[in-house]
């Protein structure tokens, strides 16, 4: 699709490509100084890199431009996620101190649902007979209890040369603060394993207190890293080949690019690299458009991602877990520490299947049709019908112009999907099949924002949601309706929103050290010094990407009441501030105090505050939002058509307006029930709704008062 011209364009601002690859589509954006350009493409999952280039060269043609003219690429993937939900990574050994063999089996020794008596977690990604352990000991004030058994290293690395191993994570005790075995070690095993090993340290990919997280990062980096070290690498020889001489830069979880060769190495850190897109559009554009609370709704072809932006900025964390495999509940994932934007994803998008369960209720997902062979209604084999098929029948996608035209849908596919599935065991036809679909699927998503919002002391009342990806905007009307929200943006490029938000990420590398202690009763001066030295680690990753860009610090620091298990991330001052004194930590205290009470209704007096963990992050400045301006509408036109659609909130068919969005112009308004069409995705306008066009582009849904 080709896109008006840019009304915030920039007679000098560089040409730039990003590629996002999800679970169904691939999406690609370039944009020009001018105008924007972005297709979407049926993601290749045995080859990723083939989609990327099926929509460069797309897009190449739409614009006229040669691919030397490109100046910077920037891509996020879910390759590292899949292979880990699916267990597809390489095969994987992990050698730790005696006596720690089980800790990745033995986990948190907690029950994710404490009634479940067929309770199964999630299945370790190195199977026992390649966890190994070594002796070796170091405290944690880094005396060393025992000296590394080079011998046992040696007796390790043979075994594991035998079993033919492609990757090994080294985890030792209190290897977070003293590395220096783990160090060792790797260089007895690689001249042992040779140079097509990659052995990954606990030490490097994950430096901080409690073993079983940072052991099961770790695992994961390692267990993910011949692959993606593969893919990025064969990637980066067919832009090449193609032309493409500019950087290419990777979308981390966290919200930041970095340079590949960084990304192949920690490549843990790109596992939400597509939703943190995502969720850096929708900071964007809170900021331009002066939005206080956002909640940003990204819902595409497998997944829902669902995230709130306070004052600009999305919520972060450095707790996550892949692959849930109960129930999405909490606990059954593995745990990985990375910086990640803080938001909750479920199995609802256009290819969740529905099904009726032994309950005989309507489900859908958590799994997907994906791109192969995708919803019925794609007529590439697949015959269970998906959420996508659901909205074909009831009216809300035109079936010749999905996908710009270049897909065309079968309907009489979808009919006989869901009728097969899920109307002939509910004595229903097929229309009402879909009915139930799409209704379960907006509740599911209704339940995680509110259990979203409830868990970080939010009131979801007061926030406009912001939906972007190709499924969001058919399901935003009615998912508002459910959380009490009555208004909603629809950005330019809602279709391909997550890869737009690529192009608005800043470059950015975080670094984190762990020091248990109280705060009150540290030195500030030898807290300075080692948030100076976290600040120059990070600087000499982003300088050899920022191209000379101004940079910005953000120094946070991991708080807890004395004797708890989880903590509060709460921000420092400004390093341009000074050096730490008592008084910065006293307020940090303050900081912290208000923060718990804000989430947990109260304070504790008299309890030592903690802390755990500092972080340093360095990053370019965000973008300058530009003034703009678009056409003025001069009179309100017609529709071009109308036809029956399902209107769940009246429990029926209504004749909705049919409107194609690139001949809206500012201050134009369509009275719901409407659909507004886009190449990449139709807008759902419900009953009792007003949309208009507002001045930067967005059309903005509000309740009729």
């Amino acid at each position: 699709m080709t896109a008006p011209d840019l009304p915030n364009a920039k007679p000098n601002a560089p040409i730039r490509l990003a590629a996002d690859i999800g679970g169904t589509f691939t999406d690609v954006v370039l944009e020009t100084p001018s105008r924007r350009h972005s297709c979407k493409v049926l993601t290749t999952p045995r080859q990723p890199e083939l989609a990327v280039m099926e929509g460069l060269d797309r897009l190449l043609k739409a614009s006229g431009l040669d691919a030397l003219q490109i100046e910077l690429f920037v891509h996020g993937t879910t390759l590292a996620t899949n292979a880990l939900i699916e267990r597809k990574g390489a095969r994987t050994a992990f050698v730790t101190t005696e006596g720690f063999r089980d800790v990745l089996a033995m986990g948190f020794e907690k029950r994710f649902d404490a009634y479940d008596t067929n309770l199964e977690g999630p299945t370790e990604l190195v199977p026992r007979p390649l966890r190994l352990t070594v002796r070796e000991r170091i405290a944690a004030d880094g005396s060393v209890l025992l000296d590394l058994n080079e011998d046992d290293v040696r007796a390790a690395g043979t075994h594991l040369r035998e079993a033919r191993i492609e990757a090994v994570a080294i985890g030792f005790m209190h290897a977070w603060a003293h590395p220096a075995h783990e160090q060792r070690t790797r260089d007895i095993l690689a001249a042992i394993l040779g140079p097509d090993v990659s052995i990954c340290l606990s030490s490097e990919v994950c430096p901080e207190i409690r073993e079983y997280e940072r052991f099961s990062t770790t695992v994961a980096n390692a267990y993910v890293r011949p692959l993606m070290g593969s893919y990025l690498f064969r990637l980066q020889d067919s832009i090449r080949q193609k032309g493409l001489l500019c950087p290419m830069l990777m979308m981390m979880s966290g919200g930041g690019l970095t340079t590949l060769e960084l990304a192949a190495r920690f490549p843990i850190r790109l596992v939400e690299s597509g939703p943190a897109g995502g969720a850096i559009l929708a900071a964007h554009l809170a900021r331009e458009c002066g939005l206080d609370k956002v909640l940003a709704f990204d819902m595409g072809g497998t997944t829902a991602k669902i995230c709130l932006i306070n004052n600009g900025q999305p919520e972060r964390s450095r707790r996550f877990e892949v692959g849930r495999v109960w129930k999405n509940l909490k606990g059954s994932g593995l745990p990985i520490r990375i910086p990640v934007i803080e938001l909750v994803e479920i199995g609802a998008g256009g290819g969740s299947i529905g099904r009726v369960d032994a309950l005989q209720r309507i489900t859908v997902g958590p799994d997907s049709c994906g791109s192969e062979p995708g919803p019925a209604c794609y007529a590439r084999g697949g015959d269970m019908p998906a959420v996508t098929d659901a909205n074909l029948v009831l009216g809300r996608i035109d079936p010749d112009r999905f996908a710009a035209g270049r897909m065309p849908l079968d309907i009489s596919l979808s009919r006989q999907a869901l009728s097969r599935h899920v109307g002939h065991t509910l004595g229903m036809d097929a229309y009402w099949a879909a009915a139930g679909i799409s209704e379960m699927v907006e509740e599911n998503m209704a339940n995680a924002a509110r259990v979203h919002a409830i868990e970080r002391g939010q009131d979801l009342e007061n926030f406009t949601m912001v939906a972007f990806g190709g499924a969001a905007p058919l399901h935003a009307g009615r998912l508002a309706q459910k959380l009490g929200i009555t208004r909603v943006m629809v950005p330019a490029g809602a279709g391909v929103g997550s890869a737009i938000g690529f192009l608005r990420a800043p470059v950015a590398f975080e670094v984190v050290r762990s020091d248990l202690s109280v705060l009150l009763m540290m030195d500030p001066l030898v807290v300075d010094v080692r948030l100076k030295a976290m600040q120059a680690e990070a600087l000499a990753v982003v300088a050899t990407a920022s191209a000379g860009a101004p940079l910005e610090v953000q120094r946070l620091a991991e708080l807890r009441y004395a004797g708890q298990g989880h903590e509060l991330r709460v921000r420092l001052p400004p390093a341009s501030d000074g050096c730490l004194d008592k008084s910065t930590l006293k307020a940090l205290v303050e900081d912290f105090e208000k923060a718990y009470a804000q989430i947990y209704g109260l304070r504790i007096p008299d309890v030592d505050v903690e802390v755990v963990t500092w972080s340093v992050t360095v990053s370019t400045a965000p973008q300058t939002v530009q003034p703009i301006t678009l056409p003025q509408a001069t009179h309100q036109r017609e529709a071009l058509s109308t036809r029956p659609v399902w209107e769940p909130a009246l429990g029926q068919d209504r004749s909705f307006d049919l409107h194609w969005r690139f001949d809206l112009r500012t201050g134009e308004k369509i009275a719901g029930p409407a659909l507004v069409a886009e190449d990449e995705t139709t807008i759902v306008i419900p009953a009792g709704w007003m949309a208009r066009l507002d001045e930067q582009g967005h059309l903005m849904m509000e309740v009729q008062s």
